[in-house]
């Protein structure tokens, strides 16, 4: 017996976010606003601390019918909790001596007004990805701006094929609807998936390639 999938209103979709929210330990839901319009959720007000406001975001992310997600939070610090822009540099420094991925003396942060911003070159996709998330759970940083290059590699001819390879390996995606064309040693996908964990499954498979130094991830989510 096949069954008509239910229409799910922006209504539905608000109200499954919040309810999504509230699975966020220490999350104040009175300070964070929802709102939908044709699927697409604006995520406002603030928060206490760069993770929650990524965990904010990511729990949108997950609910289905969700399309797009704009974040317009603010990370707000409690009085007692501000600390100086040298305390803050000093702790995402001292980070990256402790990380085993982020390459010794490869990346080095500067700090306005709690803004962190990361500068350098590394070889990897996941040690600039190591490197941002080192600064985002600093204590005190208020915003990440992540400014790390990756270092040059040579294009291949059969990069494009090795990308959909990786992405048709990947269980999660379905490979069927994403399409791959390499732009020198950028990788661009488009073509559609059901959810966001799936755009961002392929995304990760492309970043897999010796060939790739950029990812323009333009794949449509239609839930």
């Amino acid at each position: 017996m096949t069954t008509t999938p239910q229409y799910r209103t922006d209504q539905d979709v608000q109200r499954e976010v919040t309810e999504e929210l509230e699975w966020i330990a220490g999350l104040d839901l009175a300070d964070v606003g929802v709102s939908v319009h044709d699927g697409a959720v604006t995520l406002d007000g603030a928060v206490s601390d760069l993770p929650q406001r990524k965990a904010v975001v990511k729990a949108a992310l997950r609910v289905r019918g969700v399309t797009a997600v704009a974040d317009e939070l603010e990370v707000r610090l409690p009085d007692s909790s501000r600390i100086s822009d040298s305390d803050i540099a000093d702790a995402v420094q001292r980070g990256f001596r402790d990380s085993v991925e982020v390459p010794h003396d490869a990346v080095h942060a500067t700090v306005r007004d709690g803004v962190v911003t990361l500068l350098g070159t590394v070889r990897f996709q996941y040690e600039r990805r190591a490197a941002r998330r080192i600064a985002e759970h600093a204590r005190g940083a208020r915003a990440v701006d992540s400014r790390i290059e990756l270092a040059r590699r040579p294009s291949a001819p059969d990069a494009a094929e090795r990308v959909r390879n990786a992405i048709r390996r990947n269980a999660a995606v379905d490979a069927a609807h994403v399409d791959v064309r390499i732009d020198g040693t950028e990788a661009v996908l488009t073509g559609t998936v059901r959810s966001f964990a799936e755009r961002s499954q392929a995304e990760r498979a492309a970043w897999t390639s010796p060939h790739v130094t950029a990812v323009r991830n333009l794949i449509e989510v239609r839930g």
